[in-house]
């Protein structure tokens, strides 16, 4: 009896002890599953804070692959990125297009939650995760599962949060580069309005922009245009690339004038297609901002590059901004540097005054090596006043200025030296030259003349041997003139040639 007894006793024991060791072992197994999920969100969160320690997109991606590829080595892992990427280390990235087959990519994207793909044919199952951030969505993580037909629960609830951290991340990387994009932005546009208010010369201050827009925006022409006459026609101005002084610039600047002229606002092409001159490659990316002053068109400019699409939007605002910031300092120079003109220049022909000549004169024997001075009288001048009237005369007096511009260098100086007389200083010029280009022009003037009219010049020469003086030099110019007026007129007489008639 006592041995029966104690048999059941050790029977129930056991199966206690069994049902204790059950216990046990699933109060363990419940342990390694909650330690396992523990050391994967403990993961999660280290991923999480490098994710946001990267400052770099090209680094957070790479980091963002890596990061997937660890957890899932089995899986295959893309990232669908909706803005534009350039893809420089063959990283697992797609464009992610709104015209894109791929729909419940687009679905996750759009509606900003976790779609599943689960196929029983191709014995795989597809999840996509929206990379969400607290402004928006910026892409979609897929990651295809071989052999799997449907994903844990708790599988997706991690990926999503780990989607959710990327898509933060990615989003300060964007504000970050945003900011100091802005910052670069002010830092250009101020460092542009303060060289430009420092006065400086026309052509100067716009090689200086064009230089800046070529820098910053990486174009390769940039070109500033004046509109004259009534908006008619352009200028271009000096300082900008030289392209844009050939004729396969012609179409573009045409095109973009009366463009920004009809529609009144700057101009934005990702991808024109205007026709190349003589195989020239054909200019693609292009913006156009116009220079407006007080409500009224000033000019306009143009930059441009050969490949499409290779502007920003961004980039076009910043150039409106630079250019509206800058277009008050190209007008003041413009203003000063026509203020200058009339100083110099002698109202009626055009030419420049004589305070003018005698400074480049004195400037020139103080520099070069030589040059030569042509003192003009038009001859029997007061019989033209007589006879048709002092406006004619004025008009005989244009007609002379326009000759002597026509026979000189463009730093040769034509003056206005008083009266009926005029000058022409030829710097670096020799005496057997500077009295060619006199004859030139008293034949020119008795030829192309209405009414017909003759001139008489006196030439004198300077060589820096020698030991001269811009009076004397004047001096032996004013007393060849008077030889060669009275001795027929209509002729030349240098200071070698009154020696000699002497």
């Amino acid at each position: 009896m006592d041995f029966h007894y104690n048999k059941v006793r050790v029977y129930i024991f056991g199966i206690r002890l069994g049902k204790l060791g059950e216990l046990i072992m699933d109060a363990y197994g419940d342990h390694v599953t909650i330690q396992n999920e523990e050391n994967r969100y403990k993961r999660l969160f280290h991923i999480t804070e490098k994710f946001h320690s990267l400052m770099d997109k090209e680094s957070l991606l790479r980091e963002i692959i890596v990061s997937l590829e660890q957890l899932y080595p089995s899986f295959s892992c893309y990232l669908l990125l909706s803005q534009d990427y350039h893809n420089q280390n063959e990283l697992p990235i797609i464009d992610l297009e709104y015209d894109s087959e791929n729909i419940i990519a687009m679905e996750a994207y759009v509606s900003g939650n976790t779609k599943m793909e689960n196929s029983l044919e191709e014995r795989r199952s597809i999840l996509y995760a929206p990379l969400k951030g607290k402004q928006g969505v910026y892409g979609v993580l897929q990651i295809i599962a071989p052999n799997i037909l449907v994903f844990p629960k708790d599988e997706i609830e991690f990926i999503t949060l780990l989607a959710n951290a990327a898509g933060g991340a990615l989003e300060n990387t964007k504000l970050y580069q945003q900011s100091r994009q802005v910052i670069s932005d002010l830092q250009l546009i101020n460092e542009t309005t303060h060289r430009l208010n420092s006065k400086l010369r026309l052509k100067d201050m716009i090689s200086y922009m064009t230089n800046q827009i070529k820098h910053s925006f990486q174009a390769k022409e940039a070109g500033f245009f004046l509109l004259t006459d009534n908006l008619i026609n352009s200028k271009l101005l000096p300082g900008s690339t030289p392209f844009f002084y050939t004729k396969q610039a012609y179409p573009y600047i045409e095109y973009i004038k009366n463009k920004i002229l009809m529609e009144k606002e700057a101009l934005f092409f990702g991808d024109i297609n205007i026709p190349s001159i003589n195989g020239i490659k054909c200019f693609r990316s292009i913006m156009a901002v116009p220079m407006i002053q007080r409500g009224k068109f000033k000019g306009f400019s143009i930059v441009m590059n050969q490949e499409p699409y290779f502007f920003s939007f961004e980039a076009f605002k910043l150039l409106q901004s630079l250019i509206h910031h800058s277009a008050l300092a190209l007008s003041n120079s413009m203003l000063r540097e026509e203020l200058e003109r009339m100083i110099i220049t002698d109202h009626l022909t055009k030419l420049h005054s004589r305070n003018y000549l005698d400074e480049k004169i004195q400037l020139s024997m103080k520099e070069d090596e030589q040059g030569t001075f042509i003192l003009i009288d038009i001859d029997n001048f007061k019989n033209i006043n007589d006879t048709y009237g002092h406006q004619v005369g004025d008009e005989v007096l244009v007609q002379v200025a326009n000759i002597i511009r026509g026979n000189i260098r463009d730093h040769d100086v034509g003056a206005r030296w008083g009266g009926e007389e005029m000058a022409i200083y030829l710097p670096n010029v020799t005496l057997e030259t500077g009295v060619a280009i006199a004859e030139r022009l008293v034949k020119a003037v008795a030829e192309c003349s209405v009414p017909s009219i003759t001139v008489s010049c006196g030439v004198s020469y300077w060589h820096k041997d020698m030991l001269d003086s811009y009076n004397y030099l004047f001096k032996r110019a004013d007393e060849s003139l008077y030889t060669a007026k009275g001795t027929g007129k209509n002729k030349v007489i240098n200071q070698n040639d009154r020696i000699k008639a002497s």
